[in-house]
Formats: C-alpha cells, sequence, structure tokens
C-alpha cells in the first residue's frame, strides 16, 4: 500500500508543469494580498464625501455590489475567451486591470472617482475564475479539490499580510494601501508577463467561439441547464449571498459596534487568514480521506450557520468575544466550503469548458455579491446590526437540503 501511494505521488509530479504551479500559487498569493490590502481602509475613504453614519454603511456597501455588478457581467466572458484564446492573455489583462482600479481608488478626490476604480476593477475581475480553470487545465481530476485547498492556503497567507499590511500603512495615509496593492499586482504582471506558461493546449481550446459566449445572461443559462450542477450552483448562491453581505459591513459592523480601528479591523482579517491556512494544512488533508466533497461542504455550511448565530449574538450583547468566536467558526466554514465546490465544479465539466464553467461560477458569485451588500447594508441600517446575520442563518439553512439532495442522486 506504502508503494501505490509512493507512485502515485510520483506520477503527480510528473504530470503538473513546476512553473505553471508556482506561478498559479504565486498569483493567488499577491491576489489574496491585493484584494484584502484595501479592506480595513474603504470605510475612511468614504467618509469624507458623506454626512452620516447610515450613509456611509449603505456607500461602502455599494462600492463592493458595483465591482460585483461589473465582474457579473464580464467573468463569463472573460472565462469563455481563456477556452478559446488560452489562460496567460486573459490573465495578464485581469492582473492589468486591477492595477489602474487601485490607482484611481486611491487617488479618489469625489466619490464618483471611487465608483470609476471599482468599476474599472470590477470589469477585468476575471482573475480568480481564470486561475481556478488554469488550475484545472495543470492538476489531474482526481487532484484538484486538495489543491484547491492549497490555492485557499495561499490567499490565507496574503490575508494574514494584507490586512494588517493595510492598517499599518493607512497611518501613512487611507489611500497609501490603495497604492500598495497597485504596486503588488503589477508586480504580478510583470512576474507573469515573462515566467507564466500557457496551461491551455491548443488542440484543447474551443473551437467555435461566438458573441453569445460573451452574454452573461446566455452563459449562466446554459450552466444552469445542466442537471449535473444546478443544485450544487442554488446551494453555493444562497451561500454567497450572506457571504458577501459579511465581507461588505465587515469594517462598517466592527466600527459601530466595538469602535474598532483599521488596524484592529486589519488584525482580524489576518487572524481569520491564519485559520484559513491551518484548515488548509492539518484539517482539510484529514477530511478527504474521511468525507466526499459533498459531505465536507455540507459540513462547512452548518459551521457557518453556528458562526453567524454567534456574531448575532455578538451584536445583542455589545460583546467582542463573541464576534470573534463566531469569524472564527464561520471561517473553519468557508474555508472548507470553497475548496469542496470548486473540486466538485471542475469535475463535471471537460477541459475546453473549465474556463466558462469557473467564470459563471465567478458570476454567479458576484450576482449574490450584488445582492447580499446590498440587502444586508439595508437590512443592517434599518433592521439592526444583528440582521445580516440572521439572513445568513436563514439562507444557509435553505441551502443545506438543496445540497443534500444532490449529494443523495
Amino acid at each position: 500500500m506504502p508503494k501505490l501511494k509512493s507512485n502515485n505521488k510520483h506520477n503527480i509530479e510528473q504530470t503538473v508543469n513546476k512553473n505553471a504551479l508556482i506561478f498559479g500559487l504565486i498569483s493567488v498569493f499577491l491576489c489574496g494580498i491585493g484584494f484584502t490590502i484595501i479592506a480595513p481602509v474603504i470605510p475612511f475613504l468614504v467618509q469624507p464625501y458623506i454626512r452620516t453614519p447610515e450613509e456611509q454603511a449603505i456607500v461602502v456597501t455599494l462600492l463592493t455590489s458595483i465591482y460585483a455588478v461589473c465582474v457579473f457581467f464580464a467573468a463569463p466572458g472573460l472565462g469563455a475567451l481563456s477556452d478559446k484564446y488560452g489562460r496567460r492573455p486573459v490573465l495578464l489583462v485581469c492582473l492589468l486591470g486591477s492595477v489602474i482600479g487601485y490607482l484611481i481608488f486611491g487617488i479618489g478626490g469625489a466619490l464618483w472617482v471611487l465608483f470609476i476604480g471599482r468599476i474599472i476593477d470590477g470589469i477585468t475581475g476575471g482573475t480568480i475564475g481564470t486561475i481556478f480553470a488554469y488550475f484545472s487545465d495543470i492538476i489531474p481530476q482526481e487532484h484538484r479539490t486538495k489543491y484547491f485547498g492549497w490555492m485557499s492556503a495561499i490567499v490565507g497567507v496574503g490575508t494574514i499580510i494584507g490586512p494588517t499590511l493595510g492598517g499599518l500603512l493607512a497611518k501613512f495615509g487611507y489611500s497609501v494601501p490603495l497604492y500598495f496593492g497597485a504596486i503588488v499586482t503589477l508586480l504580478n504582471v510583470v512576474y507573469g508577463f515573462f515566467f507564466m506558461p500557457e496551461s491551455l493546449d491548443k488542440r484543447n481550446r474551443m473551437k467555435d467561439f461566438t458573441f453569445e459566449r460573451l452574454n452573461p445572461f446566455i452563459q449562466l443559462a446554459n450552466i444552469f441547464s445542466m442537471k449535473n450542477l444546478q443544485r450544487l450552483l442554488i446551494s453555493a448562491f444562497l451561500i454567497w449571498i450572506p457571504n458577501g453581505s459579511l465581507q461588505a459591513i465587515f469594517s462598517q459592523f466592527t466600527m459601530d459596534t466595538f469602535s474598532w480601528k483599521p488596524a484592529l479591523i486589519g488584525l482580524m482579517f489576518s487572524i481569520m487568514g491564519f485559520q484559513d491556512i491551518i484548515s488548509q494544512g492539518f484539517i482539510m488533508p484529514k477530511l478527504l480521506i474521511k468525507l466526499s466533497d459533498k459531505q465536507i461542504a455540507i459540513l462547512g455550511m452548518v459551521s457557518e450557520i453556528i458562526g453567524y448565530s454567534f456574531i448575532a449574538l455578538s451584536t445583542l450583547f455589545s460583546f467582542y468575544t463573541l464576534f470573534i468566536t463566531g469569524m472564527f467558526i464561520f471561517g473553519f466554514g468557508d474555508s472548507i466550503f470553497g475548496p469542496s465546490f470548486n473540486g466538485m465544479l471542475s469535475k463535471s465539466v471537460d477541459s475546453n469548458e473549465q474556463g466558462r464553467i469557473q467564470g459563471g461560477s465567478q458570476s454567479i458569485q458576484a450576482l449574490a455579491k450584488i445582492i447580499g451588500p446590498i440587502v444586508g447594508g439595508q437590512i443592517y441600517v434599518y433592521l439592526g446590526h444583528a440582521a445580516p446575520a440572521f439572513m445568513g442563518i436563514i439562507l444557509v439553512a435553505t441551502a443545506i437540503p438543496v445540497l443534500y439532495k444532490r449529494a443523495c442522486m
């Protein structure tokens, strides 16, 4: 038995392109830094242009939503383009768009300029979906969930460094983390331009590309028409709505409820990233031995419900220890749901459809992050600070039987 395991490992090493693997993991790491370094300072960048805390909460969530709107429209087309022309050019364009978006957001000067920065970043926001397609190209199917877990862990490293660094850099000016994020992402573009190998062989590329494939509504309709994906995507959509709400309102929530400052907000993001590394490095490998992807996903969903419950209680009792406990439990659930979901998704289609499916998945996630922050911001203001957490409990509890029925099929 040990010999078989050794041979299996040897086969993986022979199959995976080392340069592609290194680039993919570095890209994920730098994306993790770039995406999180600005999180602690967004409410403070908005503050000069609004009059009340209520307006601030709504604008912060709208900035998240406008980014998600752009990703929703662009991601399926970017995924389809990567199926046709390869992952490399699409990834480079996406990363360069993020550089421009960060710079404009950092320069600011008016509220509409901040929105322009998020729009540009969102239009080229197909990075993560294309990276997942990139990994699907280079990783054998039976090992994808494990490698997607590694990606999550690497994002966790970036999440540790990004928010803490963003909180510290904010002491030199709230725009400084944006400029740093632009520099880090630009370095990734340069690295990719010189060292990134193309992962999608020309023989496996999409042959009959039409402009219909750039239409997000047609692409999503086609994806949802696949019966083996319907319940999986619906359950994920229900989870991503409150998740998007929590991400958008997190900084504002901790400011209003516990009077936290940027450095402390960034530290909390970093702790969550560290927890993600532990989950992927020590817990996920053991779960993969004993449980299927579907069972791991359901375990993650149950953990998220418990986490939302603690977050709601922290608001009702104004006790930050309950909030931190809730975030740890929620973070564990989120960290194991993501790789298991992406593993099930990537195993459902062939190599020439990976970009379209991953782009469609990213578009659905973006749609949830349009709805989540808008709804979450409104109920946060009008129903109380605990309302987004209660929404999370209800929607995730609804998603479990949807995915469970698929698991029994």
